[in-house]
């Protein structure tokens, strides 16, 4: 019997996207014969789904989970190729399946849930991200996911006292946050979160616009506060109008005037706001 090398493994591995372990076993089983173990690869449905890791991977769906309890969840990007499938209802209940598996283990091998779901879904199939957040102290951790599953977002919301998130005000305004953070693409949750960078890009930016030519250095100095101003109401999500108030408050006056009905501060601690194909950094 031919001698079973790493070099082999490995090349197997190219040629098919398979798993090391399931090349080694399929190497010996073909007695080192590369192409037998690729038959063997084929015929056993590991190949197949392999083939197709070759192909683009650019639709998909953000799926999630929420624990009972509310204390934690997850959300996950699951791609495919095609929109077709990212409709199907059998995708969507197994992207749903692959966020409680990654709830309950953050640490779970899925790779044999995603050749399965390739051979019977006839598509290359990817996890391309997830998020996890857990409650720190009082608060929840509550999800959203857009029409089409094309975007999700997962947020934790805290207060100080353990019986506030078991009221309805509270819950209304943490489904309303998931839905401001879904349409008003914030970066981040407030002024303090942004990077000293990003405010330098910004400022550097705005003081070499035509409107600040010439302008004294003071005048200069108001104008450049004020850009700054406009550009954290975007970026920041405590900062954006908020919606469902058509923007006559800030997200941040909301969250206050809700607090104080219910005898509480209520702060968003964190959020995560997933698109399918998005560039990350």
């Amino acid at each position: 019997m031919a001698e079973i090398t790493a070099q082999n493994v490995a090349k197997l591995r190219e040629m098919t996207g398979v798993g090391m372990m399931e090349c080694k076993k399929a190497l010996v089983e073909a007695q080192g014969n590369l192409d037998t173990a690729v038959d063997l690869l084929r015929k056993s449905g590991a190949a197949s789904a392999a083939k197709k890791a070759t192909r683009d991977a650019r639709e998909g769906v953000i799926a999630q989970y929420i624990a009972p309890g509310g204390k934690s969840g997850v959300l996950v990007e699951v791609n495919c190729e095609t929109d077709f499938v990212a409709r199907n209802e059998a995708f969507r209940a197994f992207c749903d399946e692959i966020a409680k598996k990654i709830a309950t283990d953050p640490n779970v091998n899925l790779e044999a849930d995603r050749e399965a779901a390739v051979g019977k879904m006839g598509e290359n199939i990817k996890f391309a991200r997830n998020a996890r957040l857990e409650v720190s102290g009082n608060g929840a951790v509550a999800a959203y996911i857009h029409t089409g599953a094309k975007v999700g977002v997962l947020v934790e919301v805290g207060c100080t006292k353990p019986d506030t998130t078991g009221k309805e005000e509270f819950k209304q305004l943490v489904k309303d946050i998931t839905l401001q953070i879904a349409a008003g693409f914030p970066q981040v949750v407030s002024r303090e979160n942004v990077a000293p960078e990003v405010i330098a890009k910004e400022r550097e930016i705005a003081a070499q616009s035509d409107r600040l030519k010439g302008k004294p250095a003071a005048a200069m100095e108001k104008i450049l506060a004020g850009v700054l101003d406009k550009f954290f109401q975007t970026y920041c999500l405590v900062d954006q109008g908020f919606v469902k108030r058509n923007s006559e408050v800030s997200v941040k006056e909301h969250i206050a005037q809700v607090g104080q009905q219910l005898g509480d501060e209520i702060v968003i601690r964190r959020f995560v706001r997933f698109q399918v194909g998005e560039v990350t950094a």
